[in-house]
């Protein structure tokens, strides 16, 4: 734990009696100065300013005021703290910031990323303050001379300063800034004896012996020590004065795995000290290494010997003003991405550090993570010693409170240094930072060797962001507005983000959260993120490929139809993200991985989200769960060569399967079908071409134009011959969707089984796009095409609804006008 105590003593968390008083910068020097009129407001610990404000009616985070002019003093009064020896243990304080005990100056903190541990003396009804200072002066000192300034963060002073970039960057995120205590404030009374530098590090072998190294140093007499992982012991033994360690084996043991190709089994950890048990949390032993390629050009994340194809999206935070850590804040946020079949979170250099809770939730739901620390797109400075040494530090503690973690997948240097450095025109010798090449590497061989370090995100070719070597950021699909065929072109191979749009959330959301016209109002605009300076922002790029895909001018749809406008605004980032998914996915493709800009937003509206900020899973978030299944079909088209079908078996058993597919006019006339049933072995993949199904050739792609189209839609079914469920479905339009828009008579029925409710659909011809709206409960399924034929969904009763509420709603489809009651 990087020389901090071991939490095996009594801690008590000081959570309660805070309060908060803002003063004008520098003009109380100690908490004595602090007039007792100021007006204090209670003050949630662990909490931020903003959070406070907010509580007590004087903060809109919609219009966030500044915060970093001014100082702000957290006062409280230890009132149940008995006198004596104890250890004050900050988690973390935002930013600058001074802690006063009884009016003494015990610690200056520099850095929002730093833990600290304060030996003090107390003497019983002690007062403890916290004077976090204003960052504003500190931001208009002179630094050393930068290279480039990145125009996306403002301002530029926060290059030498350890904080978040969350607040700082116009047109992707509110402007609230981060200040205050907002990881927790504990007193700490170790027991005898004491614990210090204690290291615990899983591993597994080729052989599936899984290992745990621990070592640790004690302060004071023992007896007997142990080390418990799940039911096996081993003693520590004695390496030098006061140091033990131990290597703890388990012969065979059952592996983590991501989610989506295994199960991730977790270990409970647990250290006995003469014979008094202290649990240590739980770990997952799994061997993780990233393949380059012979040639050094690939990036695959390879998981216990397995190829893993990584999909997931950029984490932001689960609330932009409280910064909160635990695991309440995560969980919802995380069990939605594990829901959408997600196997990989990234936490990018732009944001902010987590709790263990979240990965410990990361661990139980079978998550990869990709960590970034915290730096992004500055020309950090070289030779500044004392900078250096709060980088060493952060980063040894985080690598110390997730050592456990058999999730952490990749640490990453931070992100797009490279890349802003390259797109100024600066040569390649320029665009290396001491901090990510070689302050960073040491400290995670050291500390976790078991995961791959990647130096700066994107990385890897002849220009950082060339995205068929190493890592990429890709946005060929996306801001650039390059057609669909990019996705191949453009020969991914890694994208540690990839696909931003502004997708639009459901309308129980804009209806709740923000009445306004889309679009036309100013208040959805001022949600729309944008790159600063740019003269187009993110729903131009959506409005984009609505016209690609379904034909519409976008301005004048908007003007004459606006509802329509919004449903097919709604349905578009999740086709574009279904067709880029089986572009990657397919087998033949060098794509290893794509990770989605980003799981969340941060106020409601159409932001860069899948989830809408109030916890909603936006259309493209179902787009993504069918995208994303470890069981899998495809339909692709591969021009006058025809539609080949592509299945995936990521699971671990082999599986027997039947594919059929079927070619329809009209969205119901069969005009020519087949199928076969087939094995699928363990992390498979087959290409069946059509025809082969068919037994004869067919233009299923209408690429030769002999006379009229014979179907509007092709319908790829992959099923468990058995049982004749339907694991996956494919679709494709030949025409285009817009051709193939039907008016669909969908019956629809909720079904009770035992204490669980179903939705049964049926209709009796494509439906495009059908859209679920139902008041109490979430559909397990939205904004699906819906084939001719049947469909059962589970559905999920919304937070706070009881539950002998019985489903109702309405059900619709674009293409049609029909609505149906539920």
């Amino acid at each position: 734990m990087g020389g901090r105590l071991a939490d095996l003593g009594d801690g008590m968390r000081l959570s309660e009696g805070w309060n908060l008083v803002l003063t004008e910068a520098g003009t109380c020097l100690s908490p004595s100065d602090v007039p007792l009129a100021s007006g204090f407001i209670p003050a949630p610990v662990p909490g931020t300013v903003a959070e406070a404000l907010e509580r007590a009616g004087r903060f809109d985070r919609t219009r966030p005021q500044p915060l970093h002019d001014r100082d702000a003093w957290y006062i409280c009064r230890l009132v149940d703290a008995d006198a004596g020896e104890a250890v004050l243990r900050l988690e973390g304080l935002a930013t600058l910031c001074e802690v006063f005990l009884n009016g003494q100056k015990i610690l200056v903190s520099e850095s929002m990323f730093e833990a600290h541990d304060v030996d003090v003396t107390l003497l019983g009804g002690d007062e403890l303050a916290l004077c976090f200072r204003a960052l504003e002066p500190k931001l208009l000192e002179p630094g050393p001379r930068a290279r480039w300034r990145p125009q996306m963060i403002t301002p530029h002073g926060l290059r030498m300063v350890r904080t978040t970039l969350l607040g700082h960057m116009p047109g992707w995120c509110p402007e609230v800034q981060a200040v205050g205590p907002w990881r927790p404030i504990s007193l700490l009374r170790p027991n005898a004896p004491v614990i210090r530098d204690l290291s615990l590090r899983p591993d597994l072998l080729e052989s599936g012996e899984g290992r745990l190294y621990a070592s640790l140093l004690i302060e004071g007499d023992i007896g007997e020590l142990v080390l418990r992982c799940g039911e096996t012991e081993q003693a520590f033994e004695k390496d030098g004065p006061g140091r033990y360690t131990a290597i703890l084996k388990i012969p065979d043991v059952a592996p983590w795995w991501p989610h989506t190709h295994g199960v991730p089994q977790l270990h409970d950890v647990t250290l006995v000290v003469d014979g008094a048990e202290h649990a240590l949390g739980q770990t997952g032993f799994r061997r993780l290494s990233v393949d380059r390629g012979a040639d050094g050009q690939d990036f695959a994340v390879i998981v216990n010997g397995e190829r893993i194809f990584c999909r997931g999206a950029v984490w932001t935070t689960a609330d932009i003003v409280r910064l909160p850590g635990d695991r309440g804040d995560y969980e919802g946020w995380l069990r939605l991405a594990a829901e959408a079949g997600m196997n990989m979170i990234r936490i990018g250099g732009t944001m902010a550090y987590e709790t263990p809770e979240f990965f410990r939730l990361c661990d139980e739901l079978g998550l990869l993570v990709w960590q970034d620390f915290m730096f992004a797109n500055f020309d950090y400075p070289k030779n500044d010693k004392a900078f250096n040494a709060h980088v060493e530090t952060e980063v040894s503690q985080f690598l110390g409170r997730t050592r456990l973690s058999p999730c952490l997948a990749i640490l990453c240097g931070g992100s797009e240094i490279h890349q802003q450095a390259a797109m100024m025109g600066l040569p390649e010798q320029f665009w290396k930072s001491p901090v990510v090449e070689e302050i960073i590497p040491p400290l995670v061989q050291s500390l976790r060797p078991d995961v791959p370090y990647v130096v700066n995100s994107p990385s890897g070719g002849a220009m950082p962001f060339s995205s068929n070597v190493g890592v990429t950021h890709y946005y060929g699909v996306g801001a650039y507005m390059r057609p669909l065929a990019d996705a191949r072109l453009a020969d991914v191979r890694f994208a540690a983000e990839s696909l931003a749009f502004a997708h639009v959330p459901q309308a129980r959301t804009l209806g709740q959260h923000l009445p306004v016209p889309a679009v036309h109002s100013p208040l959805w605009k001022e949600r729309v993120p944008r790159d600063r300076g740019a003269s187009w922002d993110f729903e131009d790029v959506r409005d984009h490929y609505l016209h690609e895909i379904y034909g519409f001018e976008p301005n004048r749809l908007r003007r004459e139809d606006p509802d329509l406008y919004l449903n097919l605004s709604r349905a578009v980032t999740g086709e574009v993200a279904e067709e880029t998914y089986a572009e990657w996915r397919r087998q033949g493709s060098g794509c290893n991985g794509a990770l989605v800009w980003t799981l969340q937003d941060l106020l409601p509206g159409a932001g860069w989200g899948v989830i809408d900020s109030t916890g909603e899973p936006k259309p493209v978030w179902y787009g993504l769960r069918r995208a994303f299944r470890p069981v899998q079909i495809l339909l692709m088209d591969e021009g006058t060569n025809g539609l080949d079908v592509h299945i995936i078996n990521e699971s671990g058993a082999t599986l027997d399967l039947t594919v059929e597919v079927s070619c329809l006019r009209d969205g119901r006339q069969i005009v020519v079908g087949g199928g076969r049933d087939l094995v699928l072995d363990a992390r498979g993949k087959q290409k069946i071409a059509c025809t082969d199904l068919f037994g004869a050739f067919f233009d299923t792609t209408y690429a030769f134009r002999f006379g009229p189209p014979s179907h509007d839609v092709t319908v790829a079914r992959l099923t468990v011959p058995s049982t004749g469920t339907v694991i996956a479905q494919a679709f494709y339009f030949p025409l285009g969707r817009t051709k193939a828009f039907h008016d669909a008579e969908i019956t629809a029925s909720a079904v009770q089984d035992g204490e669980d409710w179903f939705l049964d659909l049926s209709t009796d011809r494509l439906a495009q796009s059908v859209q679920i709206d139902l008041e109490a409960y979430r559909a397990e399924d939205d904004w699906f095409h819906l084939a001719p034929g049947s469909r059962r969904l589970r559905l999920y009763r919304r937070e706070g609804v009881p539950a002998d509420v019985i489903p109702s709603g309405q059900i619709r489809a674009i293409g049609s006008q029909r609505i149906v009651e539920v």
